[in-house]
């Protein structure tokens, strides 16, 4: 028998004085079975960081040719396509054809400087790509906020992001390795 993905109900309130954006999100996220509580953080993260109308998450880990969470504008061109862990170059290739804007957020701790390193060269032709490093410290400290309903704030200055509960916060430094701020 398949495993079934777990639902979780999260309210969230961003606040982003870097791009002036500010607004309240209700989600439901499904969390594969095989997925961590610290890489659905990360994809939660990722959708604050990005926040907008018509960001939304796609079927996921389940569907070969959708990003997990895309940015489509209402003439179904994809704005931006955002990717998580550390792809490979043909698959950022073929979502830097199809996407105004690709972002690829990684966060495998000290596996990371080393897929950097192999790819960096390869990745550079791509002026569409734009690459975010999450410290490790910080996915940990992120996936101590699970829980099946979620009610998190979300505070983004100077490149710094808050995530805060009732009881809790967390800082996230995002490092980034290739692209513009």
């Amino acid at each position: 028998m398949a495993l079934k993905a777990t639902v979780f109900k999260v309210a969230i309130q961003i606040a982003d004085m870097d791009r002036g954006y500010y607004q309240d999100h209700q989600l439901t996220l499904a969390q594969h079975p095989s997925e961590t509580d610290e890489r659905m953080m990360v994809r939660l993260l990722a959708f604050a960081m990005n926040a907008s109308d018509s960001l939304a998450f796609s079927k996921g880990l389940c569907v070969d040719d959708e990003p997990e969470l895309w940015d489509k504008s209402l003439s179904d061109e994809i704005n931006l396509w955002v990717e998580f862990g550390q792809s490979d170059e043909k698959w950022l290739r073929k979502a830097c054809g199809r996407a105004k804007q690709v972002q690829l957020i990684t966060y495998g701790g000290r596996s990371v400087p080393i897929w950097w390193k192999q790819n960096e060269a390869t990745l550079e032709r791509y002026g569409n790509l734009t690459i975010w490093n999450i410290p490790e410290e910080a996915v940990k400290a992120m996936g101590q906020l699970v829980g099946r309903n979620m009610s998190l704030q979300f505070n983004i200055c100077e490149g710094q992001i808050w995530i805060s509960d009732n009881d809790n916060s967390v800082l996230v430094e995002p490092e980034l390795l290739k692209g513009d701020r």
